[in-house]
């Protein structure tokens, strides 16, 4: 069923989590692609990754969603799987001062083994906790426009804005892919299947609440 899935994609496209642990990677994941959300989640060991099906117009993309630890022990075997990703949501607590000054940390980091056209989505996560905030959404959204990065703010808890985070980016990737003529069926090269352990999720989402680009390039 598998390989049926895969010759039924018009794209398979990468995107990487990142950003400190504990700032609610995991349960971004998990509620963009099964919508669950723990409240017990551990923190990631190494790298974790799920599918989930995506329509784009006509197309059916497979987004392929790396959750990376976020604890210093485990840079040195995260960093090889920037390779090959098309995508980054690069996320902060905003009750976490620490971790949105971190951020600019996480870019250098990405800038170093990411491409050059990577789309990255900078997101404020847990604004349901707007009384405990430590960093205000203008100051995220400012560094983002200084940055050429999307941003949006999201409650992995409440599901707020998480599906668009998503959509967001996907789309975008998916209009820079098709300018350059780079999808696999025209290209004639083999599509980049990653191993490890798969997640496949059989729902699909019609990308009705695609925000109008806000990515600079």
């Amino acid at each position: 069923m598998a390989d049926t899935f895969d010759e039924e994609c018009d794209y398979l496209f990468k995107a990487v989590l990142i950003g400190d642990s504990g700032v609610g990677k995991s349960n971004l994941l998990s509620r963009f692609a099964k919508d669950e959300f723990r409240l017990d989640s551990k923190p990631t060991i190494g790298v974790e990754f799920a599918y989930r099906n995506i329509k784009v117009g006509d197309k059916l993309i497979k987004a392929q969603i790396w959750d990376t630890a976020g604890q210093e022990r485990f840079r040195a075997i995260t960093s090889s799987y920037y390779r090959g990703a098309s995508g980054a949501v690069l996320v902060y607590d905003i009750t976490m001062r620490s971790s949105y000054e971190n951020v600019r940390k996480w870019l250098l980091e990405l800038r170093e083994f990411g491409g050059e056209e990577m789309v990255v989505v900078l997101v404020g996560n847990k604004c349901d906790l707007d009384q405990s905030r430590e960093v205000e959404k203008e100051e995220g959204k400012g560094y983002a426009e200084t940055e050429g990065l999307c941003f949006m703010e999201t409650s992995a808890l409440k599901n707020l804005n998480v599906e668009e985070v998503f959509l967001q980016m996907i789309t975008r990737i998916y209009d820079i892919t098709r300018q350059k003529n780079l999808a696999a069926k025209m290209d004639d090269k083999p599509i980049n299947l990653l191993n490890g352990k798969e997640i496949h999720l059989a729902d699909e989402v019609t990308a009705t609440k695609q925000a109008t680009s806000c990515c600079s390039r």
